[in-house]
């Protein structure tokens, strides 16, 4: 009930088209309960005998049978389709609310996601929305209305009879509150190995050339084919309690429908029941039983509903760790200035990333982190964007704590550029001038020039208008890097974070992505991560973390003077590139 009330909240603004969609059920229900009664008094007129004074009467039944079954379309028509436009208007809603909370989800609430789960509760989860709103929700309203119609009308042709054919009732509800306990667990797994379903496909289809590179597809196919029948051995176990759940109402319905008959030929013979009370009685017995069957059969649609929504509102009712504070004014006339004050960061608590980082860099300055693999350096520059919270410490921006300005106006002034590159699925134009919709081709151009990328992307087919594929599959490692570094210098930001943006190219490519760092140095406030030293001798200062920790910090010349671990990467990467000449 929790979950209906919480639902019910989130579709009150179609209320209109609900109201109309309820009017119309109930009028529906109306004519269903008329039709019978008609043609009942139609009945009891031929029994009497017909004359012409009756045969005008059952004209005049006819008519009005007629404008019934008329009026049934209408009130059906409105009824389908305006509850349906209100579900599936709902449905959008609440993926677009899904995604969007998604989307402002702090990164630590993805580590134990997968990608492929995600997206079947974006998707599949909330479609199960339109079947709670425009079929179970209606046909249930329907269903009790009729339910409770048919019985006061039984009651009014003879209220001994209609108490008999009430019998079967408490055995079916027990019935149905027995089975909603059984099915639902089931349902809600099936949809959990959907996901993981998804998730699977999601992670393969991703790394197909891995897979094909070293001969996994006979594995792969394997473990999908395991995620796929966990999915349908839940489905299956959910449809066999159906299937023993759906017979056995209409069994117990039938009973019903077997001691209506035999009373009611007790009570003809006994008490002189009328032949069209008799007839009225057995016209209205199918739709006495058809509500309960209904309920029957919605009962297992809403349990697949229900274990749809519990998966959607547990990502709506997820906490936003990474939010505003109240009064959060907006970062403005950013010069560049970053500065760390005793920060201490953990992604899980009693194992500590950071321990007492403290540091200063001056506006248009770069700022170098180096230092072995795993300690820190790509966390340090992702809590400059607040994508996480530091435990202890404090974070500035030209002096001012980033947890007192307002999360879009602190990533507005800082631009990533990521080991990793990610490209969108689009043209490089359209890549180049993603934070900046509104560039024009001059100034995409001109960016695509300081990035050192312009001449590659005049020698493809297309030129700006060449499609980069899925993640930018149709470039180069070093032409994505300097896509997103030309993204990065169209936006303009006056921080930009360069995460190992040399690590995987060829020593042509490094040079080419060095000359378009050095052509920002100065303008911007650089804070640069490598392991290649080449790429950041130049460095203002550069800061050596280990074990979470600053151990060194200086500019290249002072500390290859100092000897410590910074001059040792020194003569390694020295030694090693002499080797190779």
């Amino acid at each position: 009930m929790k979950i209906l009330w919480r639902l019910g909240r989130e579709a009150i603004r179609y209320k209109t088209l609900y109201i109309i969609a309820i009017l119309s059920t109930l009028c529906l229900t109306g004519v269903n309960l008329a039709a019978p009664r008609v043609l009942s008094a139609m009945t009891g007129i031929v029994a009497r005998g017909v004359d012409r004074p009756a045969l005008s009467r059952i004209w005049g039944l006819t008519a009005i049978l007629a404008a019934l079954y008329l009026l049934r379309v209408a009130f059906r028509y409105m009824s389908n389709y305006l509850a349906h436009k209100a579900a599936w208007n709902l449905v959008g809603d609440m993926r677009t609310r899904t995604y969007n909370k998604l989307e402002r989800m702090h990164l630590g609430y993805f580590h134990d996601k997968q990608t492929g789960d995600l997206m079947s509760r974006v998707v599949n989860d909330t479609r199960d929305f339109e079947l709670l709103y425009a079929h179970i929700i209606p046909e249930t309203a329907t269903n009790l209305v009729t339910f409770l119609g048919v019985l006061i009308v039984l009651l009014t042709i003879n209220w001994k009879l209609a108490l008999i054919t009430c019998a079967p009732i408490p055995f079916i509800l027990l019935s149905g509150v027995i089975f909603s306990r059984q099915v639902r667990p089931y349902f809600r797994l099936s949809q959990k190995k959907t996901g993981e379903l998804n998730g699977k496909l999601q992670d393969n289809l991703s790394g197909l050339h891995e897979i094909q590179s070293f001969g996994r597809e006979d594995y792969e196919t394997e473990q999908v084919n395991i995620k796929n029948f966990e999915h349908v051995k839940a489905q299956l176990t959910a449809l066999r309690l159906s299937a023993i759940f759906h017979p056995s109402v209409e069994f117990i319905s039938s009973i019903g429908t077997i001691l209506v008959v035999a009373f009611g030929g007790l009570l003809a013979y006994r008490e002189g029941l009328k032949v069209e009370d008799v007839v009225a009685f057995v016209l209205y017995l199918s739709l006495f039983y058809a509500p309960v069957s209904g309920l029957a059969n919605l009962l297992e649609s809403m349990q697949q509903a229900l274990a749809g929504a519990e998966r959607v509102l547990a990502i709506l009712d997820a906490p936003l760790e990474i939010v505003d504070k109240p009064g959060a004014r907006e970062l403005k006339d950013v010069q560049g200035s970053i500065e760390f004050r005793n920060v201490d960061f953990s992604y899980i608590d009693g194992m500590p990333v950071l321990k007492d980082v403290s540091f200063k860099c001056e506006p248009g300055k770069m700022l170098a982190l180096v230092g072995p693999t795993g300690v820190g350096k790509t966390t340090l520059t992702q809590l400059i964007s607040r994508f996480y919270e530091p435990q202890k410490g404090s974070i500035l921006i030209d002096g001012q704590d980033i947890r007192d300005v307002t999360i879009e106006s602190l990533r507005r002034n800082i631009s990533p550029v990521l080991q990793d590159t990610f490209l969108f699925n689009g043209s490089i134009a359209e890549n180049i001038g993603y934070a900046v919709p509104e560039a024009t081709e001059e100034e995409i151009r001109a960016a695509a020039m300081a990035a050192n990328i312009h001449e590659d992307i005049l020698a493809m087919p297309q030129g700006y208008d060449t499609q980069v594929g899925e993640r930018g599959l149709r470039l180069s490692g070093g032409q994505k890097q300097r896509v997103a570094i030309a993204r990065a210098i169209l936006r303009k930001s006056p921080i930009i974070i360069l995460d190992e943006a040399t690590a995987s190219v060829d020593v042509e490519t490094e040079r080419q992505i060095q000359t378009a760092i050095a052509g920002i140095a100065g303008q911007r406030t650089i804070v640069a991560i490598a392991h290649r030293l080449s790429t950041i001798r130049n460095a203002d200062m550069i800061l050596v973390i280990e074990d979470g920790r600053v151990t060194e910090c200086g500019t290249h010349a002072q500390l290859v003077a100092l000897g410590g671990s910074y001059a040792r990467m020194d003569r390694i990467q020295a030694s090693a590139a002499g080797g190779i000449a």
